[in-house]
């Protein structure tokens, strides 16, 4: 995959908008594992290798478990979320993908049954930030790094 430009240089007042946004989402007072749920299942959706690599790394450096990590892109088929991260996960899916969700009433309902208005304002502006950051790596085919393969023993 060859990079298509960096946008770290390209425009930098456009990039100092979207870590201004970043910002807000690392200091609005969500949860890290919701921050974590939304990042990664959103950059799944997205097929953005880049974040993938980055928020399973985050993820385990918070010390959420590597069962919660990797079952997230099935969650539907797993007793590992609990209903409030579930009802996140649908809300995800359906903001990441509204163009053919339309954003349904039955998941509305089913965040509003575990989040304040707040809350669901906040984790929409992070569904919204990591759909961004998503669209920029993604467009710009940004390479996600190659760790070093561990040694055999």
């Amino acid at each position: 995959m060859q990079p298509r430009l960096d946008f770290y240089k390209a425009a930098p007042d456009a990039l100092n908008a979207v870590l201004q946004l970043e910002n807000y989402v690392q200091t609005s007072g969500l949860e890290r594992r919701f921050i974590h749920l939304i990042k990664l299942r959103a950059s799944q959706i997205n097929g953005c290798a880049y974040c993938v690599d980055m928020h399973v790394k985050e993820s385990r450096h918070d010390g959420l478990a590597e069962q919660w990590i990797n079952l997230m892109s099935v969650w539907r088929e797993s007793g590992v979320y609990d209903p409030k991260e579930r009802a996140l996960l649908g809300w995800v899916e359906a903001i990441t993908n509204v163009s053919q969700t339309g954003a349904p009433d039955g998941e509305f309902e089913a965040l509003k049954a575990h989040f304040t208005d707040e809350e669901i304002m906040k984790i929409t502006v992070a569904i919204g930030t990591i759909n961004t950051w998503n669209r920029l790596a993604v467009g710009f085919r940004t390479p996600h790094p190659v760790d070093q393969p561990a040694s055999a023993a």
